[in-house]
């Protein structure tokens, strides 16, 4: 299936998203973002969906906004802007199913909030990360908001954030901004056996488990705990747990229900 700006491919459960606008640098214009917006709708209730990969085509993964809505408009139309962007970033971490984000090239700005935002990232040996809004006059605030909840220091964050310099996927690795880091030539196999990996898990069980840690993550340490016993109370009484744990007992493979 193919979209304007997003092909969409079906293959073992992982339906892979490749933006496809390289001559733009992958911007993430209010059409993209609208095409993205309405996939992440559907998967929500598409059974057939257990795994999301996020790639795009071209040398650059994304550039971020496009620059030609963010000038000589209104505050009511750069307020839209930045409201699509959010609710995209928020249906991805919403979206009870894993999100992987496979980075090839330079991700800078909004396109490394989205690098951010995704549950996983793996990148290729010559990606690279950047947020230089700060050298155009406007800061990466709201990229700023995942990236600080990605990276391993606010000092770190900050740095990029205030100097704009990339930084490469071997060093985006260091500060957890990725997972794993990967030869440019094995990048699309990798990324592929980690969705396949995760998708052999029952979906029930991650469409509990995801939500749930972003939930407890923004939480001091009791309420967190309260929070995912419950959880764990709940995932025990759902089926794909029984079969599981039964499985697992009887020294055999489960046989998942979702």
């Amino acid at each position: 299936m193919t979209g304007h700006l997003i092909r969409y491919q079906l293959e073992d459960g992982v339906a892979v998203l490749t933006l496809n606008n390289p001559g733009r640098r992958n911007a993430l214009s209010s059409e993209l973002l609208g095409e993205l917006k309405g996939l992440l709708r559907d998967f929500e209730g598409d059974a057939a969906v257990r795994v999301v990969v996020l790639r795009s085509e071209g040398p650059v993964f994304s550039s971020g906004h496009d620059l030609n809505e963010i000038i000589n408009r209104d505050a009511e139309a750069y307020t839209a802007v930045f409201a699509l962007c959010t609710e995209v970033m928020e249906a991805i971490r919403l979206l009870p199913k894993p999100v992987i984000a496979q980075v090839q090239g330079l991700a800078t700005a909004a396109g490394c909030q989205l690098v951010a935002t995704c549950d996983l990232a793996v990148a290729a040996e010559s990606a690279a990360f950047a947020t230089p809004g700060v050298q155009i006059g406007l800061f990466c605030t709201t990229p700023g908001v995942a990236l600080a909840r990605s990276v391993a220091t606010t000092k770190k964050a900050m740095e990029m954030l205030l100097t704009g310099t990339p930084i490469p996927a071997s060093e985006a690795l260091e500060i957890g901004l990725i997972n794993r880091v990967v030869p440019d030539a094995k990048l699309d196999a990798s990324v592929m056996a980690l969705a396949r990996q995760i998708a052999a898990a029952s979906a029930q069980t991650l469409a509990v488990g995801k939500p749930a840690f972003y939930q407890q993550i923004e939480l001091n340490r009791p309420a967190a705990y309260e929070v995912a016993q419950q959880v764990m109370v709940d995932n025990l009484l759902k089926e794909d747990a029984h079969e599981g744990i039964t499985a697992f007992l009887e020294k055999r493979a489960p046989e998942w229900r979702y």
